[in-house]
């Protein structure tokens, strides 16, 4: 791996206050970019923009729910004031949301589910498009083992639905964005030790068979070891650098082949 190699770049990343995206955030500043870190909670990116600094990096703190596309479009506008540019684009935020049987999974639930995880990416992408297509750039999107390539965890409709519609956009982007030099593509991370967990609610998934507990079984590569956030963070390095520049719309599982087990 090159030294620094996103050195002159910019990139966005989207739930950078926590889990993967703040490790992701972190590892492009080493990498040299300048991080916009996009997110609903101050403090969180705040800390994550005194790492960054204290590693002589270059971050902005940009507040805004993507869920809100008037506010990520003046976050992303907000980001090419202070850069001058934007190159690469993480589209990471998002939530497990309420788990249930579908007839107790409330349409409420179910849109606030898909506000967030597939609205939002969508949102995230539409208006950082036109800055990408000055000089091409590269999309990754989070999406999971969930709905793309493992469906056994019950009750988990509107998250998984999100997760198999992000692999799908991500697909129909590289073919249209090509030209333009802008690649797409998508990391599909399993278990994890992040802090995704603390807004899942889990509603009588006793009643619908098989019970949800997030990790199931093993992970061939780890026994019942979750992977971590730089882990991925990795991942989305190698698809945001030089390095990948003939990968376009490729989903990557990061997850130790545990969804080839509980699909």
């Amino acid at each position: 791996m090159n030294e620094r190699e996103l050195t002159g770049r910019v990139a966005l990343v989207t739930g950078a206050g926590s889990g993967i995206g703040r490790a992701t955030a972190l590892l492009f500043a080493r990498q040299g970019a300048a991080v916009g870190l996009l997110g609903r909670t101050e403090s969180e990116l705040q800390e994550v923009a005194q790492e960054i600094q204290q590693q002589q990096g270059r971050s902005h703190v940009l507040l805004a729910d993507v869920a809100d596309a008037a506010a990520v479009q003046r976050a992303v506008e907000q980001l090419v004031r202070q850069f001058q540019r934007l190159d690469i684009v993480f589209a990471n935020a998002g939530v497990n949301g309420v788990w249930a049987p579908i007839e107790e999974l409330s349409p409420e639930d179910w849109q606030k589910t898909l506000a967030i995880n597939l609205s939002g990416t969508f949102y995230t992408i539409k208006y950082a498009v036109p800055h990408l297509k000055r000089a091409g750039g590269s999309v990754i999107v989070c999406a999971s083992v969930n709905g793309t390539r493992m469906f056994s965890n019950t009750g988990a409709s509107a998250y998984a639905s999100t997760k198999a519609a992000q692999a799908a956009l991500v697909k129909m982007l590289a073919v249209e964005l090509g030209p333009q030099r802008i690649r797409v593509n998508v990391v599909c991370p399993g278990a994890i030790e992040t802090e995704i967990d603390d807004n899942t609610t889990r509603q009588h998934l006793e009643r619908v068979g098989r019970p949800v507990e997030f990790p199931q079984g093993s992970i061939p590569l780890t026994g019942r070891t979750p992977g971590k956030p730089e882990q991925v963070a990795e991942v989305v390095l190698f698809l945001a650098s030089d390095r990948s520049s003939h990968v376009s719309g490729t989903e990557l599982w990061v997850d130790g082949a545990q969804s080839l087990l509980q699909g």
